[in-house]
């Protein structure tokens, strides 16, 4: 069990038998009346935001999660094959439990999935991809690096903003969490 002290961004909690992650919490110590903890939590299953105060000290129950380690392998009618490293099971996840995650996937990449109750609920990817451009505007003599920047569609079929010197083939570094552009490389 976890106390409302133990409270952090990022922090995994089960509340009514679904599991959240504190967005953000806020410490309150009133005048009068008790200390309590007022929280932003986001439903791992479904992705609603809700906000919950819970009096200082309260617990909260430490959901089933597991973090496992597997290799995405390809994409096949709309679903997306994950493998397990260690025993080599396949699983097909649909875009809709990607959550936008599959525009930054590129075959043969280890990604970290959350399973709780024996059900993949999410994937967390590599803070940064390489991936290679498909499409953009073409790049002119005298763009710079902060000359502006332009649409580039990458190889995983996302779209990302690049600077004006990018071209078709480049290969580009993505922070997958920003989803911004980092560097050519």
């Amino acid at each position: 069990m976890y106390s409302t002290a133990d409270f952090r961004t990022g922090l995994k909690i089960e509340l009514d038998g679904k599991p959240f992650t504190i967005i953000e919490f806020l410490h309150v110590k009133p005048g009068k009346g008790g200390a309590f903890v007022r929280t932003k939590l986001k439903n791992m299953i479904t992705g609603q935001v809700l906000e919950k105060t819970f009096r200082a000290g309260e617990k909260v129950a430490i959901p089933n999660i597991q973090e496992k380690e597997m290799e995405y392998l390809y994409q096949d009618k709309g679903e997306f094959c994950f493998m397990d490293t260690e025993t080599f099971d396949q699983v097909f996840l649909k875009a809709e439990q990607l959550k936008g995650k599959q525009l930054f996937l590129k075959e043969n990449t280890n990604v970290k999935a959350l399973i709780y109750n024996e059900r993949i609920m999410d994937i967390e990817l590599p803070n940064f991809v390489d991936l290679k451009i498909v499409q953009t505007e073409p790049g002119i003599k005298g763009n710079t690096v902060s000359g502006g920047s332009k649409p580039a569609t990458l190889e995983s079929g996302g779209v990302i903003q690049v600077p004006l010197f990018i071209n078709i083939e480049d290969t580009v570094r993505v922070d997958t969490r920003s989803r911004e552009y980092i560097e050519r490389m």
